[in-house]
């Protein structure tokens, strides 16, 4: 019976290193090789920002490989990206009320879907997956839109999410040759 109290403590200080030592380490090391970027836009009433961790290409073939198509992607690195939104706005046609959201996406070779998520779990993807399952709940899904990804002609290294204002307003996403554009409306 000693025996197993011993083993039992000894189990529970390692679950207690783990999570109060190696995952925060594990944390801060993959953020230097996916630093966390904020982009914001406030223009005409519109308070919006951005927060993701922006990994590199690195050589590597990324939608339909690293990011395999037609799978939930966290859509960066580390911790889900988030989506700010001061005030009530419209993502194409769909009501997003004022807060703050998970971002998730599904890429596809032309077309994408876009997942607001009123839930932002701890880590974006599992780890005993490998990064290939996301942590997102789908039951707590806001709104989804679909939108048509677009091919350009320069790499983008590093994954890039912002906003891009003309006649319309668009929260953007670019990396390695591909991009979407979200329209955003008041």
């Amino acid at each position: 019976m000693k025996k197993l109290k011993w083993i039992l403590i000894g189990l529970v200080a390692l679950i207690v290193l783990v999570m109060f030592v190696g995952m925060p380490y594990m944390q801060e090391q993959t953020k230097k090789h996916s630093p966390e970027v904020t982009k914001t836009y406030t223009k005409n009433g519109i308070d919006l920002s951005v927060n993701f961790s922006s990994p590199s290409k690195k050589d590597r073939v990324i939608f339909g490989e690293l990011v395999p198509y037609d799978l939930v992607w966290r859509t960066g690195a580390n911790e889900p990206t988030t989506f700010t939104t001061v005030s009530n706005i419209k993502i194409i046609d769909k009501d997003l009320p004022s807060g703050t959201y998970s971002f998730w996406t599904k890429p596809g070779k032309d077309v994408w879907e876009v997942i607001f998520n009123s839930e932002i779990p701890d880590w974006g993807a599992t780890m005993l997956s490998g990064g290939k399952e996301t942590t997102r709940n789908p039951e707590t899904d806001v709104i989804s839109v679909e939108v048509p990804s677009e091919q350009i002609s320069a790499v983008q290294e590093k994954l890039d999410i912002g906003f891009e204002d003309g006649e319309q307003l668009y929260l953007t996403l670019s990396w390695d040759q591909t991009k979407i554009k979200v329209p955003i409306n008041k």
